[in-house]
């Protein structure tokens, strides 16, 4: 009758304290959700929470049913880990890239939690400000790369996708273009762009935006801090291209202001590029499951990614 599927989707309606966003956290859409939980609700013959309450309240029945699931995911987990690693897959190598050079915030939580898991692998860290990262993956001098480009066609790649963002263009708050409703590429002829020192392709704002309308910005500035970049916006020396939640706290702090790119916006896949005999491998599962889970608890405005 109970499925543990049912367990996550009442701890993702507990955790995230609505329906919309615990649809958010379990990949699912909202109509899904109620579907699901309409029909435990009726092979039960119990209601588990109050429609319409802010907060969202649990009537005894979920109340039981949430305490159920604190004592058995946690464990069902942890068993998982133990299977895999007396199958001889506990330990290894787990060196990361990172082409999102935004993910350093909700990245590092996965990470710790996966050292507690998997303490026999090693895990290093680095930003491919200075090289191209998958033709290192498919050499084997990495491991995972973070990326929003999936166009490599190699086929010693496998790209698991994590989840889609809006890519936002943050002004200053006194800006011009906060007047507009969106941002076109022609708007952009006339300013200095601030970016990441990668290779424009790798870029969302010229990949998704720019290149494709044959338009240049007026000057280019590069900053490897997000934070820096920031701050050079809101100090008037220029616009700058960020995922909307990497840019969300500075927003909610009134620092600078966001406009969407184009009439439909840019909404690009955000992906753990693995090389093909390594995809299977279980702490290399067991780590992008983490961080997906990570993103969806942490991150604004993110959205699932197609399979």
């Amino acid at each position: 009758m109970l499925d543990i599927k049912h367990l996550r989707t009442l701890t993702a309606l507990r955790d995230g304290g609505t329906l919309v966003e615990a649809a958010r956290r379990m990949h699912l859409t909202q109509s899904a959700l109620s579907h699901q939980l309409k029909d435990l609700e009726e092979r039960l013959g119990y209601s588990l929470f109050l429609r319409k309450t802010k907060p969202l309240r649990f009537t005894r029945a979920g109340l039981e049913l949430l305490q159920l699931a604190d004592e058995v995911l946690p464990r069902m987990q942890q068993c998982e880990r133990n299977l895999q690693k007396m199958a001889g897959e506990q330990a290894g190598r787990l060196h990361l890239v990172l082409e999102c050079h935004s993910c350093f915030d909700w990245l590092m939580p996965a990470i710790n939690s996966f050292r507690d898991h998997w303490p026999e692998v090693e895990i290093d860290l680095s930003t491919s400000f200075n090289f191209e990262p998958i033709p290192a993956l498919i050499r084997g001098d990495v491991d995972l790369v973070v990326t929003s480009d999936a166009t490599d066609s190699s086929e010693d790649v496998v790209y698991c996708p994590l989840f889609r963002y809006e890519s936002l263009l943050a002004v200053a708050n006194q800006h011009p273009l906060t007047r507009k409703t969106t941002v076109m590429p022609s708007d952009l002829s006339s300013e200095t762009l601030i970016h990441y020192p990668v290779d424009r392709k790798r870029l969302d704002i010229f990949e998704y935006f720019l290149t494709q309308a044959g338009v240049e910005p007026k000057n280019t500035r590069e900053t490897e801090l997000t934070l820096m970049m920031v701050q050079l916006v809101a100090s008037g020396r220029g616009v700058a291209c960020l995922p909307n939640w990497a840019l969300q706290p500075y927003l909610d702090s009134e620092l600078v202001s966001a406009c969407s790119l184009g009439n439909n916006g840019v909404r690009p896949t955000l992906y753990a590029a693995v090389r093909k005999g390594q995809a299977e491998t279980p702490y290399i599962q067991d780590f992008i499951a983490q961080a997906v889970e990570n993103c969806f608890k942490n991150l604004p405005g993110i959205e699932p990614a197609a399979q």
